[in-house]
């Protein structure tokens, strides 16, 4: 139950910080390859190949990519983006290290970021944000036009979303004590696997990430 209070606050909460920005994704394939690495760290804890006590915090870094990557799915590097816009890349990294000290069990009693928690009260503090949350049709000069109508619309939607999405990562952390040992594996997770056991490079990788997204 504290991991998953633990994540559904971040995401919620970030919902807040960044509810409609957008960042250009990299191509670089960086966050795809932690969330291998990560996966593959995971498996061995899960068959006691590794235990907690000898992983570093660069492990737990890429742990947190893989269970972030699992809730994310696409959106994964451009909310990574965001907090690194926000927070700064040593930040950013902090809070993967506590996601995945958290999400492994190794750690569960990890806090979030310090750093993280100040950001999160101070965009509160914001005037903008506390007009906004005070009074939502603040933001829209509600009238009878239809582009009044349309950002009212928009508005409600919005929150729908971020609900859904909340109720869903609550769900998917519920769910994975129950996954079978046998999941099917999609052709995006066996490469991913393939390249963290070292079976292919990193230029291998890459070429055949971009033709699955080609398919």
């Amino acid at each position: 139950m504290k991991k998953i209070f633990f994540i559904a606050t971040f995401i919620f909460s970030f919902s807040f910080i960044f509810p409609i920005l957008s960042f250009a994704q990299s191509n670089d394939n960086h966050t795809a390859i932690e969330e291998a690495e990560g996966r593959v760290l995971f498996e061995k804890l899960q068959s006691k190949e590794l235990i907690c006590k000898n992983l570093s915090d660069e492990n737990f870094e890429s742990l947190g990519e893989y269970f972030m990557g699992n809730v994310a799915k696409e959106q994964h590097e451009t909310m990574n983006n965001m907090m690194i816009q926000m927070m700064g890349e040593q930040s950013e990294e902090q809070m993967h290290i506590a996601m995945g000290k958290r999400m492994s069990d190794c750690e569960p009693d990890t806090p979030m970021p310090q750093n993280m928690m100040s950001i999160i009260m101070g965009n509160w503090s914001n005037p903008s944000m506390l007009k906004l949350f005070r009074n939502p049709f603040s933001m829209i000069n509600l009238g009878f036009t239809p582009f009044t109508w349309f950002g009212f619309i928009f508005m409600i939607l919005f929150w729908v979303l971020i609900i859904a999405g909340i109720v869903a990562l609550i769900k998917w952390l519920t769910d994975q004590s129950k996954i079978e040992n046998k999941k099917e594996k999609s052709a995006t997770d066996i490469l991913k696997i393939r390249y963290a056991k070292g079976e292919i490079d990193k230029k291998e990788f890459k070429e055949k990430s971009q033709e699955i997204k080609n398919l």
